[in-house]
């Protein structure tokens, strides 16, 4: 056990040092495969996702693939859009244990899924070009779709580069059937993938496993040799390879080829336990390597380490928590945000008196005096803890709270003597339906050290 806390506490003053590393590109620069746009559409760099599709006025561009649920499947097959101006006023019965038929909150008020997740509309001379389509939608409307997927704009991106309808970063299941980004292939060499992490656009081998660059290493030169050898791999480019936007590769012994990423030589730690694990960056000089960093919180959090891993905590080291949530309509609306029903959330909130406990139960992150957000991934918004609702500033018994990606975060303080006291307390980190994921809390996880990552 003191060899775990001593691991988590290197990770955990890692990442709290962990300005952008100087091999990280910077919003917008992460490089990708440029194959031809319709007219008007165009590629934007984000803060988590990187490069996206987005539509004329910078608006990402999202698919709402059919994935199977517990009673049934939800979403849109490729070429066939679903998504309409038909309000849905009960719930599907999609996810045990509720039955359908049943009237969903504040149906009076309740938008359509067009209205929250608009279409792409394609003009009725708009021509197919590369993996761009032209689907028809039941109205008759013409509506662009990529490699089949019928693509939408999200009603919750007021700014060209926000992506505050997505939620795939999270990387969890039953979820409900979630919107995912369009976007361009990063341009990378085959062996390589790139995984979004709460970390940032992390590089890792096509079967997973992380990489690493060393800052001994000279530009296109290695030097780990000998020794070195034993805890780390060379990643090796095979025959005939040739450079690949910001990859080359380098002669490191005769007839071998080896990688670099941006000039710095990849390699593969021979210790990492599984795939995802990051202990590679634990030894002194050694980094993950990153398309681009992801933004780092505000100076009112920090990370800290806790049996899951390296989690945000507020000020206090106090377990920092998102709240996650997709209704049970055919459209699967999300009812995570402040302005959707908040009736879920005060419901999973574990009293009688929801509406009145709910925030005494799981307290806002209140936003310090002179704190502020360098990025559009955390912002500060008003809210009126008795409704859950967006609240003005001067609105009485407003609170200016901080938000990920739009949403409020929140602390565990507990009910009934139950709940987080101490900066390792993590009693809430599945509170909820489904372990948390379909309507609950999770802890926002840095660094998992111990959970098999969801594919």
């Amino acid at each position: 056990m003191c060899l775990l806390r001593k691991t988590l506490k290197v990770a955990a003053v890692a990442l709290m040092m962990a300005a952008p590393h100087a091999h990280a590109a910077s919003v917008g620069k992460e490089d990708y495969i440029r194959n031809p746009l319709p007219p008007g559409f165009q590629v934007i760099g984000t803060e988590l996702e990187g490069p996206v599709f987005a539509d004329a006025q910078g608006h990402t561009l999202y698919k709402w693939p059919k994935k199977a649920l517990r009673n049934g499947d939800a979403g849109e097959l490729q070429e066939k859009p679903t998504c309409d101006h038909n309000v849905h006023r009960e719930n599907a019965g999609l996810m045990s244990p509720y039955p359908g038929g049943l009237e969903m909150p504040e149906v009076e008020t309740r938008p359509s899924c067009a209205a929250l997740w608009p279409p792409a509309y394609a003009t009725d001379d708009a021509k197919p070009i590369d993996k761009w389509t032209v689907v028809t939608r039941t109205d008759g409307r013409k509506q662009w779709a990529y490699e089949g997927w019928s693509l939408y704009t999200s009603a919750l991106d007021k700014r060209p580069g926000d992506v505050m309808g997505a939620t795939e970063l999270f990387h969890v299941a039953e979820t409900g059937v979630e919107r995912y980004p369009v976007a361009p292939k990063p341009n990378v060499p085959s062996q390589f993938i790139v995984n979004t992490s709460m970390t940032g656009r992390m590089i890792e081998l096509r079967d997973g496993w992380s990489v690493y660059s060393n800052d001994r290493d000279g530009n296109n030169k290695s030097n780990c040799f000998d020794a070195c050898l034993d805890g780390w791999t060379p990643v090796v480019a095979p025959a005939y390879t040739r450079a690949i936007g910001e990859w080359t590769t380098f002669e490191r012994a005769p007839g071998v080829q080896q990688w670099a990423f941006r000039g710095k030589p990849v390699y593969r730690y021979n210790n990492d336990p599984k795939v995802g694990a990051q202990d590679g960056a634990e030894n002194p000089g050694w980094h993950n390597l990153y398309m681009q960093k992801a933004p780092t919180p505000p100076k009112d959090f920090v990370m800290k380490d806790t049996m899951v891993g390296v989690v945000l905590g507020d000020s206090r080291g106090m377990t920092v928590y998102r709240y996650a949530c997709n209704d049970d309509a055919l459209d699967q609306l999300a009812c995570d945000y402040p302005e959707a029903p908040q009736a879920y959330r005060f419901a999973v909130c574990g009293s009688g008196k929801e509406t009145e406990n709910c925030s005494q139960i799981f307290p806002y992150v209140i936003v310090s005096k002179g704190a502020k957000s360098d990025n559009k991934v955390w912002t500060a918004m008003y809210i009126d803890p008795k409704t859950g609702k967006r609240a003005t500033a001067d609105q009485p018994g407003a609170l200016n709270v901080w938000a990920f990606r739009g949403r409020p975060v929140y602390t565990f303080a507990g009910v009934r003597g139950y709940g987080d006291k101490t900066t390792t307390d993590i009693l809430a980190m599945a509170w909820g339906e489904f372990d948390g994921n379909r309507n609950g809390y999770r802890a926002m996880v840095y660094r998992d050290l111990f959970s098999k990552r969801d594919e």
